[in-house]
């Protein structure tokens, strides 16, 4: 016994160690190593968290930066496009935001972020890409109100350009207008093209307006056609205002 208790001093820390070994190895064994990878787990959760929340505020931040570019992209676009509508030869074109618009009044008027101090006139006319927008009614040192041609109140002489017969062209609320002939027989068809005409004291002649979409020609006394605009009204963010002499000879940009 004596022996036995000498060697148990001797060799307690090894048998200890070689126990627990072949515990471990029975349970890695009976469990397929799930409470390794548990304990792995729980001791990296930390870091990995860290490191996934970087990753996802990294992605986060890579997605609205792209977004931001994309805008930027279609905004340059909307503005080289802008540019690029007729002008008026001899008149300088100055490039105005939308910064106001009345939900009630959506279709009757816009308000620029450009005015008096930028040389803004009331008369003014204002494009958009695709055609006429409207023009200047009231300005401050900063900013100028636009009557649209979609207004009820609105009134603009204009032509077809396949025919040129006259007409007088009212708003109605929505993209699409109506022009009321100044003939019995006015010759419009369908996809015909609309022009301000010389008649008008208000545009110069000229300016695109829109594409005939239907024709109405049952009622002699009040042959009309419905036009829709070539200008997207009910979402511009930029126009282009074009200062309007009445008094001058309307010339138009070659180009």
């Amino acid at each position: 016994m004596a022996v036995l208790l000498r060697w148990w001093g001797r060799h307690w820390g090894a048998v200890f160690f070689a126990g627990v070994a072949l515990g471990t190895a029975w349970v890695i064994k009976e469990t397929n190593g799930a409470g390794i990878r548990e304990l792995y787990r729980l001791l990296t959760v930390p870091v990995q968290s860290n490191i996934q929340s970087e990753e996802q505020l990294i992605q986060a931040r890579t997605w609205q930066l792209e977004q931001q570019l994309n805008e930027v992209r279609s905004e340059n676009e909307r503005l080289r496009q802008l540019l690029n509508v007729p002008a008026i030869a001899h008149q300088n074109a100055l490039l105005a935001p939308v910064i106001g618009r009345s939900a009630a009044q959506w279709w009757q008027s816009i308000l620029l972020g450009q005015g008096s101090r930028q040389g803004v006139g009331i008369g003014d006319v204002v494009m958009a890409d695709g055609g006429l927008v409207g023009r200047i009614t009231s300005i401050t040192p900063n900013t100028s109100r636009v009557l649209l041609l979609t207004d009820p109140s609105s009134r603009v002489g204009v032509m077809v350009s396949r025919t040129r017969q006259m007409g007088i062209l009212r708003g109605q609320l929505g993209n699409e207008v109506i022009i009321e002939f100044l003939e019995k027989d006015p010759q419009v068809q369908p996809k015909d093209t609309i022009l301000t005409s010389a008649l008008s004291s208000l545009f110069p002649a000229g300016i695109p307006v829109g594409e005939v979409q239907s024709v109405e020609l049952s009622d002699p006394t009040r042959p009309h056609a419905t036009v829709r605009l070539g200008a997207a009204i009910d979402r511009l963010e930029w126009v282009k205002i074009l200062p309007h002499d009445n008094s001058s000879e309307p010339v138009l940009d070659p180009n």
